[in-house]
């Protein structure tokens, strides 16, 4: 396994957290895989693992009780598999976070792209060595880096209905939240109608790239979508098959030199950076395996600076949620060349690292909760106010 999906995080050593340790669960039908994975997590005082189950079922019944705030959840288990599992331990803890852990298999991409559309947050591709218990160093720095972002979002979260609580408000997003002098700046949009949207997104994208897209609708996508989530080969692709099925809107995986057309999505491959060209008898896609851009291929910012280039003051640009900062300087060449970006805003996110870096750069035009984006884009695509 490559670092390639690794959503812009530099490998960092442990850092103690100033709240409580993030409460882990483990749920794996592999001995040898929770206790490598228990072995991990109590090196970093970040962590403490709360319960280690080797079936779905034993997870369901003790993760109330062992007050799990994070689930790392194979998919392949007797008794009660992880798909099944799933939707059971939402119920039991609304507010949990669970990661799908798998092998890198088509079936297993598609199950766990699957429990994305049922609620986990991520998914994390076990290469056979970690199955065997050997483990590799790229997937132990990736294990720990989603869990401190998500943990840490969680408590964010947490901080955030305490405060609303305890000021009688009910207030969602970051400019509501944050006191004014720590708001980031926000800047006039386009009077341009949009011509191309580009999405950016990774930990916790599909879910709210399913919500955004199946949101605009077939009548309102005026214009092709480009997206850039961070994912693994395999999974992009499937990635593009979920989008079309769940949002109607014909979608696939994008191929090196095709034109784009309105109201078609196209998924940047994993392993691949997409871009567009004008090629003077249309715009198309390009595909490369450059360096890796934030510790990502395919990643966000190359996307965004050849659409700034190509579409100028008519490109729209999507921070979704996600580790890292991917996305922000990209997206200063967006607006540089007169575009839109906006972003997903911290509440609803599960990781508002890349949108929270657009939104402090002071580059957006909106910090949006992810139920308002949609329609949104529906007057942007218009050309309304």
């Amino acid at each position: 396994m490559t670092s390639n999906n690794f959503a812009g995080v530099k490998p960092a050593t442990a850092v103690k957290n100033s709240a409580q340790p993030y409460r882990v669960m483990l749920v794996d039908d592999s001995a040898v895989i929770r206790g490598k994975l228990t072995q991990w997590l109590n090196a970093d005082p970040n962590f403490s693992v709360v319960g280690s189950y080797c079936n779905g079922l034993q997870a369901v019944q003790n993760v109330k009780s062992c007050g799990a705030e994070i689930v790392i959840l194979d998919i392949e288990m007797p008794q009660m598999d992880g798909l099944t599992a799933l939707p059971k331990l939402l119920a039991a803890v609304p507010r949990l976070r669970v990661i799908m852990a798998s092998t890198l298999t088509r079936r297993n991409a598609d199950v766990s792209l699957k429990a994305l559309s049922m609620g986990a947050v991520d998914y994390l591709p076990k290469p056979e060595s970690a199955k065997a218990g050997t483990g590799t160093e790229d997937f132990h720095r990736e294990l720990i880096a989603k869990l401190r972002a998500i943990g840490a979002g969680l408590r964010r979260q947490a901080a955030d209905r305490n405060l609303q609580a305890a000021t009688g408000g009910a207030r969602t997003g970051v400019a509501q939240v944050k006191p004014s002098s720590q708001r980031p700046v926000m800047r006039a949009r386009s009077l341009v109608r949009p011509r191309v949207l580009a999405i950016g997104s990774s930990t916790g994208g599909p879910q709210a790239l399913f919500k955004v897209l199946g949101g605009i609708g077939k009548n309102e996508l005026m214009v092709p979508v480009i997206v850039t989530q961070h994912m693994p080969p395999t999974f992009t692709a499937i990635l593009a098959e979920h989008i079309q099925n769940m949002t109607g809107l014909p979608a696939r995986e994008a191929k090196n030199g095709e034109r784009l057309q309105p109201g078609h999505v196209y998924v940047a491959p994993g392993d691949y950076h997409m871009t567009v060209e004008d090629r003077g008898d249309g715009i198309v896609l390009a595909l490369n395996q450059g360096p890796q851009v934030n510790f990502c291929r395919p990643a966000v910012d190359p996307m965004f600076e050849s659409v700034a280039t190509v579409f100028g003051a008519a490109a729209l640009c999507l921070v979704l949620t996600g580790m890292g900062h991917d996305g922000r300087e990209g997206g200063k060449k967006v607006v540089a060349a007169g575009g839109t970006v906006i972003a997903q805003d911290e509440a609803t996110s599960v990781v508002w690292g890349m949108p929270g870096a657009a939104a402090e750069a002071g580059i957006c035009a909106a910090v949006l909760p992810l139920p308002e984006i949609a329609s949104t884009l529906q007057r942007y695509f218009r050309g309304a106010p």
